[in-house]
């Protein structure tokens, strides 16, 4: 892409920029590799965006497919990584532009709302390599959980990834903050709420144990 319109394309907003990928008819489907190239250093929030979509589709695997996305991409901040490394089979890789289109134009009211509140805020957090280090660690965490089948939770982690999302497009080191405590907040109460649930599975099989030995010895 030629320097002065990659600049162009940085001082656009992200709803503006999602249009344009949805509303390119010269391409059927959006290829990641092309989707990069678009967004250059936006690269880590735009493909945070795509690989967050599988949590909001209604199927029981789209935590499944997300989370590992997400984890792949958490990995390399962790370690580091300026820039964005896939596969080639990956990078060509990518989705059809129809169903990119109705969930940009699903989002996009709120993106709208958004906007306002969602600016560039103190950029220097972005340069500092801990605080990629942190997003990372937190992305591999919360991938790993929307990965796992724990019932009603892809929403709900699909909204803290999109909030990461947001941070890294517009660079936005507010919201990114934000998206860390609710992360670990979140990840706390799904731990706790989850080591509750198999205390209470581990009683029921107890007493399902017991009803059964005295049932034998009668």
């Amino acid at each position: 892409m030629p320097e002065s319109q990659r600049g162009a394309t940085n001082e656009r907003g992200t709803r503006a920029l999602l249009n344009s990928l949805a509303n390119d008819t010269s391409r059927e489907t959006l290829t990641l590799r092309g989707i990069l190239d678009d967004f250059d250093e936006r690269g880590f929030g735009i493909l945070l965006l795509i690989a967050t979509l599988p949590a909001f589709i209604p199927i029981p695997v789209g935590g499944a497919i997300s989370g590992p996305l997400v984890m792949f991409l958490g990995a390399q901040l962790l370690f580091g990584r300026e820039d964005v490394w896939l596969p080639r089979r990956i990078a060509d890789w990518g989705p059809k532009r129809d169903a990119f289109a109705r969930f940009v134009a699903r989002i996009s009211p709120w993106l709208g709302r958004l906007e306002h509140l969602i600016r560039p805020r103190i950029g220097w957090l972005f340069e500092h390599p801990l605080t990629m280090a942190i997003s990372g660690l937190v992305l591999v965490v919360t991938g790993g959980l929307l990965a796992l089948p724990i019932p009603a939770t892809n929403y709900l982690f699909g909204g803290l990834l999109l909030m990461f999302a947001l941070a890294l497009l517009e660079q936005d080191g507010v919201l990114l903050v934000i998206a860390w405590i609710a992360a670990i907040v979140v990840a706390v109460m799904v731990g706790l709420l989850s080591g509750h649930l198999l205390a209470n599975v581990g009683d029921w099989l107890q007493s399902l144990q017991s009803w059964w030995n005295a049932r034998s010895l009668s």
